[in-house]
């Protein structure tokens, strides 16, 4: 399989209309991948807190719209970063978009853990409280963003119903681009999974980005890794891989601890069994109904 991570470097100082458009045209520039992947809340900016109100939308909206289009037309899963959600009671959630190759809207994850050292996302957003890994074409597929990546216990819930690649949207600071490398090879490693990991590049305010988009493979092996700036990032990976690591190096089957469940604090812990959807906690699965 073949997935391209576009780490955009998207220029605030045109209308969202036109950054939208501009992102668009990148993504069915890729007719031949299987993934494409972008970064989280490119649309507005996620350093750009007070236009969160102004550019939320519901998930019919028209970047939604746009994004979905795009999927369509190039053929590929997309998973279309984040977008500011603007849910029906009003409330607002920071949401990673999956798109099928037909356009529909495969999963909707609202991100769990935000994140409150020198933002605001705290005080202008709402968490998402479901997890759910997605069957896709390109394998059992993990959604997460940005601040997830320092809380493995999610990682290991969505590995434990069965995710075999985990998709990371971010919007990570230059200033601390050496715990975005250690982090995101860590959640491969532990979890024995493919982290296909695409951050913003450019400046965002006062604020660097830090780019080095990566593809990390189950053995925690950095298989390619861009720079800081603008870049597109080209993969090939196979799901099959995380099978034949577990089966190589058994480290899920000498677990003693129960990872927690999805629910947000409603789940029951999950049994400290082998990651397969097998016997999984229904918490865990259950898809927010919209």
């Amino acid at each position: 399989m073949r997935a391209v991570l576009i780490q955009a470097d998207v220029d605030y100082r045109q209308p969202v209309e036109r950054r939208v458009a501009r992102v668009r045209d990148q993504v069915v520039a890729h007719p031949g991948a299987d993934l494409v992947v972008l970064p989280e809340l490119w649309p507005t900016g996620y350093f750009a807190f007070d236009d969160y109100a102004r550019t939320a939308e519901p998930l019919d909206g028209p970047t939604v719209r746009t994004l979905s289009e795009a999927a369509r037309t190039a053929g590929v899963l997309l998973h279309a970063g984040s977008v500011v959600e603007r849910g029906p009671d009003g409330r607002l959630f920071n949401t990673s978009l999956l798109f099928g190759p037909d356009g529909s809207l495969l999963n909707a994850y609202r991100k769990f853990h935000l994140f409150g050292h020198r933002s605001r996302e705290t005080a202008l957003l709402s968490p998402g409280d479901t997890l759910l890994a997605q069957d896709t074409a390109v394998g059992r597929v993990g959604l997460a963003a940005c601040y997830d990546l320092r809380f493995p216990e999610l990682f290991r819930v969505l590995a434990q119903d069965g995710a075999e690649v985990f998709v990371v949207t971010a919007a990570w600071p230059a200033a601390r681009i050496a715990h975005w490398r250690l982090l995101v090879q860590a959640r491969a490693l532990e979890n024995q999974a493919w982290v296909l990991a695409c951050n913003a590049a450019g400046q965002q305010g006062e604020t660097p980005l830090g780019g080095h988009s990566m593809a990390v493979d189950p053995w925690g092996r950095v298989v390619v890794e861009a720079e800081a700036g603008a870049a597109v990032v080209d993969v090939n990976f196979d799901a099959a891989d995380v099978a034949r690591a577990r089966a190589d190096f058994p480290a899920f089957s000498d677990r003693r601890i129960a990872a927690a469940g999805g629910g947000g604090g409603g789940g029951r812990p999950v049994p400290p069994e082998s990651p397969d959807r097998a016997g999984h906690s229904p918490e865990i699965t259950k898809a927010r109904s919209r």
